[in-house]
């Protein structure tokens, strides 16, 4: 009987002490990209009333006629889409350099 007590009497559990070490990262921040250059184009409103005479100045200009044509509405989509397209690359470079000024000394 006297074993059975003494077995429940043992040894308190050593305490542990975990310390954290923090370790910086070394991560380079990289280059900006070159800025985006669009080459120049011609932008030419050819309604009813001028269509001879644009066609004749294109003939004159590049030798043959051709024409891409885009509906009002459809040149207001194309100026939302660059609009979105603005608001998406500023939200983008906002991340970049959100994470870039996190892994500068401060």
């Amino acid at each position: 009987m006297l074993m059975i007590l003494t077995g429940c009497l043992s040894q308190p559990e050593p305490v542990v002490v975990t310390q954290t070490e923090y370790q910086k990262q070394n991560i380079p921040i990289q280059e900006r990209p070159p800025l985006v250059d669009f080459p120049p184009m011609e932008w030419m409103v050819i309604t009813e009333d001028n269509l001879d005479e644009k066609v004749e100045e294109l003939k004159g200009k590049t030798g043959n006629f051709v024409v891409f044509a885009i509906s009002s509405k459809g040149y207001e989509n194309l100026a939302i889409g660059i609009g979105e397209m603005r608001r998406y690359i500023n939200e983008q470079k906002a991340i970049i350099v959100y994470y870039e000024e996190a892994l500068l000394d401060k």
